[in-house]
């Protein structure tokens, strides 16, 4: 078995289908919408437009105040 034949055999599979390419479909356009749609609207970029020292200032200080918040809630 080689590369080629295992490639015709999924091309020959892939091409047969009736139901599963609709469940192809529905599998991608749920793979566009988490990856694409709500990056644009949950996750802003915060460090856009921000220089390297500024980015390091800002990700270095979230990391420390995540971690003390955490050893606040512990006790």
């Amino acid at each position: 078995m080689n590369i080629t034949s295992i490639y015709k055999f999924y091309a020959e599979g892939f091409k047969t289908m009736t139901i599963g390419r609709i469940l192809w479909l529905i599998i991608l356009l749920k793979l566009f919408i988490m990856f694409f749609i709500l990056k644009l609207f949950f996750f802003p970029a915060f460090l856009k437009g921000k220089t390297d020292l500024e980015k390091q200032e800002y990700v270095g200080n979230e990391l420390i105040q995540r971690a003390s918040d955490e050893q606040t809630d512990k006790q």
